[in-house]
């Protein structure tokens, strides 16, 4: 009999247990797991003012790295009916950081990205890092952030983690998820299935239209 067991749960890993599941299949959800959920972030940065030490493809490779909450209601820019470069409402937010340092040098961290869009889509820490900046340094700038999947860039990994390994019993297997932070483990596995079981439908469907 199949069955699907959560062993261990928390904020950002899980562990389940697969009895009497196929490997390949279970194969499949480790490696959409890692390469196939779509996950927000940052993609276009328009610099407007940065006279920090970091030259402006440093920032925004900086920016593109940390994870952003994702939620419901976009799609993936391919699939939008606006076609537009920087994208629309539906398949883009903005983000912004406007930083100063005074008269003491300021570390600039993910905290000071403000969503002029859609305040539920943020960094999940506040406290990485981006630029330190040296008194009268500035940086100022528009940050675009889309969906994408991990077959495209790393950036867009919702997994860190993601195993398959075997227990003493031949008909079992542990998958181990590990969030990046931008969705919970336990959504990962579920829109990793829902990606597999949509896939597996569509082959269905095209060996009965040629029959």
């Amino acid at each position: 009999m199949v069955s699907i067991k959560i062993l261990d749960s928390s904020e950002n890993r899980i562990k389940v247990l697969f009895t009497n599941v196929d490997r390949a299949y279970a194969n499949s959800i480790r490696r959409f797991a890692i390469n196939a959920v779509p996950v927000m972030a940052i993609d276009d940065v328009v610099v407007h003012d940065n006279t920090s030490v970091l030259y402006d493809e440093i920032l925004a490779h900086r920016l593109g790295l940390i994870p952003l909450i994702t939620v419901d209601g976009y799609v993936l820019p391919e699939e939008c009916s606006c076609k537009i470069d920087l994208g629309c409402s539906k398949c883009r937010v903005l983000l912004v950081l406007d930083a100063i340092a005074t008269d003491d040098t300021k570390t600039v961290y993910s905290g000071d990205l403000k969503n002029a869009d859609d305040p539920l889509i943020k960094p999940k820490l506040d406290n990485i890092p981006i630029v330190k900046l040296a008194p009268s340094q500035k940086v100022k700038l528009e940050a675009y952030a889309r969906l994408g999947t991990g077959k495209d860039h790393a950036k867009w990994q919702s997994s860190s983690v993601s195993t398959l390994t075997d227990t003493d019993n031949d008909n079992e297997l542990i998958l181990t998820i590990e969030s990046s932070g931008a969705l919970p483990p336990d959504q990962i596995i579920l829109q990793s299935m829902k990606i597999l079981n949509d896939k597996l439908k569509a082959v269905v469907n095209s060996i009965k239209e040629t029959n």
